[in-house]
């Protein structure tokens, strides 16, 4: 793990409210998990500082799965411009170590399957729960994959927020996506009044849970940690205050799905993610990849943040 010699609550604000009580109560219990959670990332230095490693070139990630970078084009495009970014993505120089997805409109998703380099796999923004039929509307998991999509954006909060998806809704469909083949970006994160009220790891522990609760397998399943006040905004969560909730959610992994679910998931970072900030958001140890909205609009951008990779060989 990477030292981090300042405590969570002196540095950073929102995660969890602190209580002088003793309470035996479940929100006890996971105030006990949060200082879990903190001491297992202040390390002291003087640990690293005799636990030297001789220097060479390694990946920084705590996880073991392979850096993941997947572009949400949400509701944006026109058959013009997405055949120009697809233009921008075929001639783009993309990091051999990095799993790439990009998620077009539904209209455009056979235009893009049918231009883009195999190099990128398809995403769809949403699915049903189950199969198709007479769901004004929606857009079955069959019908995904008939169309070449390997993967699924779900949980995100435009579509908690707005559309009104609940956390047990959404569970179900990653459920059914999951058990039809569908690979499964599941986003969560907290609103700005949740974080400022000290809910930050509540919220993202609710909401792993009903995916856990749902899901039937964690194989093929990307956790998107997207804060709500950071998608969108120009505000950016630090690399520090990212990690923390990173750690935070592979620690809840470990110990309510299994330690080799919390090591094989991927974590990766969204909101305002572009290629001045992906470099070093990409150097923090829990971060192991990137959704990403507006700049994946942007070819050359969205091959900068695909290849921040590198920023992961460091010498250890």
């Amino acid at each position: 793990m990477a030292v981090v010699s300042t405590p969570l609550t002196s540095q950073f604000s929102g995660l969890r409210r602190s209580s002088s009580k003793l309470d035996p109560s479940p929100a006890a219990a996971a105030q006990s998990f949060a200082h879990h959670v903190n001491s297992r990332i202040s390390f002291s230095s003087s640990y690293s500082s005799h636990h030297q490693k001789p220097c060479r070139g390694v990946v920084a990630m705590a996880g073991t799965g392979k850096f993941f970078v997947g572009g949400n084009w949400k509701c944006n495009g026109t058959k013009d411009s997405i055949s120009k970014l697809v233009s921008d993505l075929n001639s783009a120089k993309l990091e051999p170590d990095v799993d790439v997805v990009v998620a077009p409109p539904f209209v455009y998703i056979d235009q893009v399957k049918n231009s883009l380099t195999p190099r990128i796999e398809i995403a769809s923004q949403n699915s049903w729960t189950g199969k198709g039929g007479a769901f004004t509307g929606e857009i079955s998991v069959e019908q995904l994959k008939d169309i070449g999509c390997k993967w699924v954006v779900l949980g995100h909060s435009e579509r908690r927020h707005i559309i009104g998806e609940d956390d047990q809704f959404i569970g179900k469909k990653a459920a059914y996506a999951l058990s039809e083949g569908l690979g499964v970006i599941a986003c969560i994160g907290e609103l700005l009044q949740e974080r400022e009220a000290g809910k930050t790891f509540d919220v993202c522990f609710r909401q792993l849970k009903a995916y856990a609760d749902a899901v039937p397998s964690w194989d093929n399943i990307v956790i998107a940690y997207e804060p709500v006040w950071a998608i969108g905004t120009g505000k950016v969560a630090t690399p520090q205050q990212a990690q923390e909730v990173h750690v935070a959610c592979r620690d809840w992994l470990k110990k309510n799905v299994s330690a080799e679910v919390a090591s094989k998931t991927r974590i990766i970072y969204g909101g305002s993610v572009n290629g001045g900030n992906c470099g070093e958001l990409a150097k923090q140890e829990d971060i192991d990849g990137f959704l990403v909205g507006g700049a994946s609009l942007k070819g050359p951008e969205f091959a900068t943040i695909v290849n921040s990779v590198t920023s992961k060989k460091v010498a250890a």
